[in-house]
């Protein structure tokens, strides 16, 4: 029978958070699409993005839709099945510009890696609310989610997309230290990961080198490998305080950002709105951190608090790394912002999130 308290208990506050970032984003898209020639090729990306939108609602909805509960049955069929599907993209997956990274099922194109970064919280959140315990995980214990973790981060860097395997990493990290571990563990993994830092350089591609070398001088090659760090930075200062007006932006206008409308869309939004536009945007995002960050701490069951918290982390890691990323504060790794960047896998696994953070919060108070 219908709980007449999960109308009561409904998160609307959320649902309207995510609808004003959707629209700020669709507002953003059609400015990065329609200042390029030839406006007519570019503009189908806006109606695309609106479609994708509409399908993200719908998908919103349907995740909020069951008992969240049910996902921790379901957690390994759904992250085994996403494994599955970037085993295929290394092997029929689509070549473009050098990665493979893509799915075709007929007129549907899609990016698995976004799927598998609600299946490693989902896995991650079964694990830790079945074995939690006072004194923190031993390093015997944290073998088994880490091979969950590591088993898809080494699969996307196989495309190659260091940036999300970079993020998948960071989420299983944030969990795994929110659930707690032993202190001589820590310190035993954290010896490790530096241990192993010069092998993963040596085994970084030409370009993966010359990403992280153009964050650390992107004068150093200003018409190839900085070219982009430097456009956006120059495409972000302009905007200065109140910004150049919407659909105003010259970086834009004049083609002298690339990926405009994915990774550097925050650079496009920076220069129209300015500093107050940035500012208004980045508290948004703070705000939706916090909210899921309120939910997990409201949250009654284990699995809901530790399912909120990685979801919760997959917002804030995006958004650190993408807004970093178009400032010049990290390497560009090709990470888009949530809500704002243009594309299909994206739009519906940021729905995916919101419509289950809803779901938490409304069944915070069921026990069963």
């Amino acid at each position: 029978m219908f709980d007449r308290r999960l109308i009561h208990y409904f998160d609307w506050g959320l649902l309207a958070l995510a609808m004003v970032l959707g629209g700020i984003g669709l507002a953003s898209v059609y400015s990065a699409v329609t200042a390029d020639p030839p406006p007519a090729t570019l503009k189908v990306l806006f109606y695309k993005q609106i479609v994708w939108f509409c399908i993200g609602l719908l998908v919103m909805v349907a995740a909020f839709s069951f008992n969240y509960r049910l996902l921790e049955r379901w957690a390994h069929p759904i992250y085994i099945g996403c494994v599955l599907m970037l085993l295929g993209v290394v092997v029929f997956g689509k070549l473009a510009g050098g990665s493979r990274r893509w799915l075709i099922l007929g007129p549907l194109h899609f990016q698995p890696s976004e799927m598998i970064k609600i299946a490693v919280v989902l896995v991650l959140a079964k694990y830790y609310s079945k074995d939690a315990t006072a004194r923190g995980f031993t390093l015997k214990e944290l073998a088994r989610p880490m091979l969950m973790a590591m088993l898809p981060v080494g699969l996307i860097v196989m495309q190659p997309d260091l940036g999300t395997a970079g993020l998948v990493t960071l989420i299983a990290v944030t969990i795994t230290l929110f659930m707690k571990v032993e202190r001589r563990s820590l310190l035993t993994l954290l010896a490790g990961c530096m241990a192993v830092v010069p092998a993963v350089w040596l085994v970084l591609k030409d370009y993966q080198k010359r990403r992280i070398l153009t964050f650390l001088n992107p004068d150093h090659d200003p018409l190839g490998s900085g070219y982009h760090i430097i456009q956006s930075k120059i495409a972000i200062g302009s905007g200065m305080i109140t910004g150049k007006g919407y659909l105003q932006g010259t970086q834009n206008g004049l083609s002298f950002l690339p990926e405009e409308h994915t990774d550097f869309i925050f650079s496009i939004l920076a220069e129209e709105w300015g500093l107050l536009g940035s500012a208004l945007l980045i508290f948004l995002f703070v705000v939706l951190i916090l909210w899921g960050v309120s939910i997990a701490h409201r949250c009654r069951d284990p699995f809901g608090t530790i399912l909120a918290v990685g979801l919760t982390s997959l917002f804030f890691w995006q958004v650190i790394i993408n807004i970093g990323m178009t400032m010049g504060l990290m390497p560009v790794v090709g990470v888009p912002l949530p809500f704002i960047s243009y594309g299909g896998s994206s739009t519906i696994t940021v729905a995916i999130c919101v419509g289950l953070l809803i779901n938490v919060s409304m069944r915070r108070f069921m026990l069963e």
